[in-house]
């Protein structure tokens, strides 16, 4: 059997030096690639009760996720913000600008996805929320930076992308322009309303009313008191 040429063998040793370069290369640039990312199954303007998605790609070869921190954009209030979806053991902490997701250590390479709905989405075209990622081992990824047409980010924070409101969508009021407005405008429930100012309006009614009966009375005490003078007067002169 004839050997290979050398040029074939060193020509083999090439290709194959080559592969597990470009194998390397690919699994080294996987975390580069990692990102934080929201989608939304109703990407809308002033939509209600939207669940959104977020998702952390792993970046550590050591350790999992633990927990993930959201700071919400204008527009949402961390109260109106529930849970709709988490790894197994991790709960919902609500704080002053957004909120915190945690729990057990997941495995690790495992993306960390959880899902939230909100109450109702505000009127603007994208939203921008500022992601900060932990792991078991203590690595921090910060996704914070905000996009621009200059540069492209490398830790960009997750955008979503609204479409117009529909023609006959409604902002949702404040809690406290709520509670001014009903202060101000009194009982809600439209009977209770008028049967309010159904009883102011009467209330004059009565008074005249009542004071019509009082003059009555004393016009008959009066009659009466000068009945009687005239049939004493009338005795007497017997």
């Amino acid at each position: 059997m004839q050997s290979l040429h050398p040029s074939a063998r060193e020509f083999g040793r090439f290709a194959v030096s080559g592969a597990l370069a470009l194998t390397s290369a690919f699994v080294l640039a996987r975390p580069a690639s990692a990102h934080a990312g929201v989608e939304a199954d109703a990407p809308r303007a002033l939509a209600r009760n939207v669940t959104l998605t977020f998702t952390s790609e792993a970046e550590s070869d050591t350790a999992g996720f633990t927990r993930v921190r959201v700071v919400l954009p204008k527009g949402i209030e961390p109260g109106e913000v529930t849970l709709a979806h988490a790894p197994k053991g991790w709960t919902l902490k609500i704080t002053s600008d957004g909120y915190t997701i945690g729990g057990p250590a997941l495995a690790t390479g495992e993306d960390a996805e959880h899902a939230i709905t909100v109450r109702r989405l505000p009127d603007v075209q994208e939203l921008v929320f500022k992601t900060i990622d932990t792991y078991g081992d203590g690595r921090i990824s910060r996704w914070l930076e905000l996009p621009t047409q200059e540069a492209k980010s490398d830790q960009p924070a997750p955008v979503l992308r609204l479409k117009p409101a529909t023609a006959d969508a409604q902002p949702l009021d404040p809690p406290s322009a709520r509670v001014s407005r009903t202060l101000s405008e009194g009982p809600s429930d439209g009977g209770d309303a008028h049967a309010s100012a159904r009883t102011e309006a009467e209330k004059p009614a009565g008074g005249l009313i009542a004071a019509g009966t009082a003059a009555a009375l004393l016009g008959l005490g009066a009659f009466a008191w000068r009945l009687n003078r005239r049939r004493a007067g009338r005795g007497g002169a017997r």
